[in-house]
């Protein structure tokens, strides 16, 4: 599975804004291995005003770290409600 830092790597000299062909044309330049471009080639044909918003776009998170498991463990958690830290004694 293509990593965000991949997919950043193989698009780093690409110029922005640039459209799903230009994207697909310089990873498959850079020598970007198949599954990065597999993931690239699905993207919606838009343009793109960085590297972030491609892998964003192909649906690749930022922190592959932390898995499904740990991202609901994380939901249940009731120290991350996301209130305020003043509210939370009331």
């Amino acid at each position: 599975m293509a990593s965000y830092a991949d997919v950043l790597q193989y698009l780093s000299s690409l110029d922005y804004p640039a459209g799903k062909d230009d994207v697909v044309r310089e990873a498959e330049r850079e020598g970007a291995p198949p599954d990065v471009l597999r993931a690239l080639r699905a993207l919606p044909p838009v343009d793109y005003a960085n590297g972030n918003e491609v892998a964003r776009s192909a649906g690749i998170e930022a922190a592959p770290e932390v898995g499904p498991a740990q991202r609901a463990a994380q939901a249940r958690d009731k120290r991350h409600q996301r209130v305020s830290q003043h509210l939370r004694g009331i």
